[in-house]
């Protein structure tokens, strides 16, 4: 089976606006800084049988991996030469510490994938270790790498650890993966074996991965699940929230489920693939497109538990997959959501720094103050988050244009270009726009000779009367929700240009947001920030849905800002993402009278009514 959608890889990207400034500002700031400025990112690996052992937590293992992946999603979208410069040499590094086994961990010898270690507690109790966790995600960002840049040596030592992962793990006479303990966690190197196996196409991987699968139905001897039987609970229908294990860092090995439907054109891995995806868009997506409360699946997108920074970029890595398994611009939708809201609001806007906690009323403040315990001796700025934020921001590149059989498909709107091949033909598509402060996108389509395709645009679910010109000539009847397909014979300075309807929609809360309502312009999540306003959080006025107009404002430090005047009073609201960045209290959810109620349907997952 293939993939109704994939990355193009020759894809180039000059992206300018809000993203091209956060991409620039994360490079500098935090990429080619961070290494150098926590030499423990490294040294943890280099002195793993030193004694006195190093302090670490459980996942120390995974801030390497985690940070490259970030660095090469992100050279993905920017092609920053000294970026790759310093890729190249971080891979070297990094691979040199290797163990002659395959081990690439950060645990001493006799400890290595066995689930313990002397010197990993948490408030002073011995705590299992996420060995092999740290183990996926090297294999993860070195893989990327390779694909990028075919470093052979990159791709021999995931292969390495395949193989190790093999040795210990592989037949029912030796101790099982799952025995590890934290399998949330520890079960996630069945994905990128998965993808190890695409690769090479060796047989060992892919057997090793569907053991693996199968392990995740495994009970202890009192018949207590050990891991989150995602397979059978999602084909039972129950929903991501009620299986055993519904941790954020679950979604990694789920993401096993979609490559292996390619691999062996299995319906029931895509089956269990959709319903997880689905029923977390309506249980546990909250309106800034942040996934999970307090590190886990609630089954409510009320709930007001942290919106930690990793479970977002999870969701929206499982986002990709799903968009890539059924081409289905609801997805795309998604993505968009929780990219300029969530994932760019969990930036701080200087690059320096992202967050642990993106809530959807609060403040934002620097992960380092809020998990400062995950700080060691040689690395004071790292945690999960500093290291896995930029990921979100360089995934744009696995889903703004992709290709499907017949051409490519448009989903992210910005102004900039990304210029691929069609069918051997060089090809740029140039977009000058302000969305998302603006709904108008102009398009020019430059083929370096006439090239024939299908250009599929996004329509978003949100625009209910969207207006789009081919060449001056109107195109009638263009749906919500769906893809606005142009197949023509394209060339040089062909123009399109769209009209996205950014009229004010709303999602009335239940819960713990009872009484309260998200207002949004176009994908943007509107919030109040003390910082533009007289009025404290608490004296916001009642907003009232009919009739409600705003005004457009210029605001030097928001992507999007825009004034209503209520009871003779201006309330400015600005985008989710800008909320905060001064350490200033933010509200997402307003109290707003008159707004429509919409249930949750796969047409309409935002609930958005007008």
């Amino acid at each position: 089976m293939k993939a109704v959608y994939t990355r193009p890889a020759d894809a180039r990207y000059e992206l300018a606006g809000p993203l091209g400034a956060y991409l620039d500002a994360v490079t500098r700031q935090w990429l080619l800084a961070a290494p150098a400025a926590n030499p423990a990112l490294l040294d943890m690996f280099a002195d793993r049988d030193r004694k006195p052992y190093r302090d670490q937590v459980p996942w120390a293992g995974e801030f390497a991996g985690k940070y490259l992946t970030s660095a090469v999603q992100i050279l993905r979208l920017t092609g920053d030469r000294m970026l790759k410069k310093y890729i190249a040499g971080f891979v070297a590094r990094f691979i040199a510490h290797q163990a002659d086994d395959g081990y690439l961990g950060p645990w001493p010898t006799k400890y290595r994938l066995v689930g313990t270690a002397p010197n990993v507690k948490i408030d002073g109790k011995p705590y299992p270790t996420w060995d092999a966790w740290g183990h996926y995600h090297a294999m993860l960002g070195l893989l990327l790498w390779y694909e990028d840049s075919r470093d052979k040596k990159a791709l021999a030592c995931v292969e390495e650890m395949a193989e190790l992962f093999i040795r210990k793990f592989e037949g029912k006479r030796r101790r099982r993966l799952v025995d590890t303990g934290s399998t949330e966690m520890n079960m996630a190197p069945v994905h990128v074996l998965c993808l190890l196996y695409r690769q090479t196409k060796k047989q060992g991987y892919l057997d090793l991965a569907l053991q693996l699968v199968d392990e995740f139905a495994a009970r202890d001897q009192d018949g207590k699940p050990l891991a989150g039987d995602y397979l059978n609970q999602a084909l039972a229908g129950r929903p991501f929230f009620e299986t055993p294990k519904p941790r954020w860092e679950s979604l990694h090995p789920i993401m096993a489920l979609a490559e292996l439907y390619w691999i062996t054109g299995e319906a029931r891995y895509a089956e269990a693939f959709e319903q997880i995806w689905w029923s977390i868009v309506e249980l546990d997506r909250h309106n800034n497109g942040g996934f999970s409360s307090g590190e886990k699946a609630q089954g409510n997108p009320y709930h007001q538990g942290a919106i930690e920074t990793c479970c977002t970029v999870a969701w929206v890595a499982l986002s990709v997959e799903m968009l890539k398994l059924t081409g289905n611009p609801i997805v795309a939708d998604e993505i968009e959501l929780s990219t300029l809201n969530s994932i760019i609001g969990l930036h701080s806007a200087s690059g320096r720094w992202v967050t642990y906690n993106t809530p959807m009323d609060g403040v934002r403040r620097a992960s380092a103050h809020d998990i400062v315990f995950q700080a060691r001796e040689g690395g004071p700025e790292l945690n999960c988050c500093s290291v896995n934020g930029p990921r979100g921001l360089g995934m744009v590149s696995d889903w703004a244009l992709m290709r499907d059989s017949t051409g490519l498909a448009l989903n992210w709107y910005g102004p900039g270009q990304i210029a691929t091949r069609v069918r051997g033909t060089a090809l740029a598509i140039r977009q000058q726009t302000e969305y998302p402060r603006r709904g108008g996108i102009v398009l020019r389509v430059d083929a370096a000779k006439p090239v024939e395709f299908a250009l599929k645009l996004r329509v978003p679910s949100w625009s209910r009367r969207t207006r789009v010109k081919v060449n001056g000539t109107a195109i009638e009847g263009v749906p919500a929700g769906e893809y606005l397909v142009l197949a023509r014979r394209w060339r040089r300075g062909d123009r399109i240009e769209m009209a996205l309807d950014m009229s004010l929609h709303y999602w009335r809360g239940e819960k713990e947001c009872r009484n309260k309502v998200s207002l949004f312009r176009g994908p943007v999540l509107l919030a109040y920030d003390r910082r533009y306003n007289t009025m404290d959080p608490a004296a916001v006025p009642v907003l009232d849905a009919r009739g409600l107009r705003g005004k457009l404002a210029v605001v030097d430090d928001a992507i999007v800002a825009v004034d209503f005047t209520v009871a003779d009073q201006i309330l400015r609201l600005c985008d989710f993402a800008s909320a905060g960045e001064g350490g200033s209290p933010y509200l997402s959810w307003l109290r707003v009278k008159n707004a429509p109620k919409t249930d949750f349907s796969r047409h309409n997952p935002l609930r958005s009514g007008r």
